[in-house]
């Protein structure tokens, strides 16, 4: 698993989001700053506590010119039940296949309670409007996700 790190371009990806509508990450370039989060399975307490935090925040990332996707391994259908559930106010995007967590190198071998298995590495990366990434961020709680994403932006 080769993570991408700040200065390196963003792979372009075409994902669908909860209604099953395709969204293209190239559609934002120029035009906003793209915090893309990787979270394992939606509807689990830490991804759960991760994107209220964000959805908590919405205006102040609006006002920032930053848009949020949040992507997971995760059917469409799952990923509408988790907006309506907790009334999130972003894009939940769907990377069964895991293509995109790969082309960001957040898929790879994890361990939990003894036992091995693949899957998503919970990061962040905030893509300037250049495409490139601006910071990784790998150093952080569910709990506190958010505060750290704004303390980066308002420094920039």
């Amino acid at each position: 698993m080769k993570t991408l790190i700040a200065g390196d371009t963003a792979p372009l990806f075409n994902l669908p989001n909860d209604n099953d509508q395709i969204i293209s990450l190239a559609d934002y370039m120029g035009k906003q700053q793209v915090l893309v989060y990787f979270y394992p399975k939606a509807m689990t307490p830490g991804c759960t506590v991760q994107a209220q935090g964000l959805r908590d925040i919405k205006a102040e990332l609006s006002e920032l010119n930053t848009v949020v996707f949040g992507i997971s391994p995760d059917e469409p259908k799952r990923l509408a039940k988790f907006c309506q559930r907790d009334e999130l106010n972003f894009t939940l995007l769907s990377d069964v296949d895991h293509k995109t967590a790969d082309d960001f190198g957040v898929w790879g071998l994890k361990k939990f309670m003894g036992r091995e298995y693949d899957g998503i590495h919970r990061l962040s990366f905030l893509i300037g409007l250049d495409g490139k990434i601006n910071h990784v961020f790998n150093k952080f709680k569910t709990k506190d996700h958010h505060d750290v994403v704004l303390d980066v932006l308002k420094s920039k």
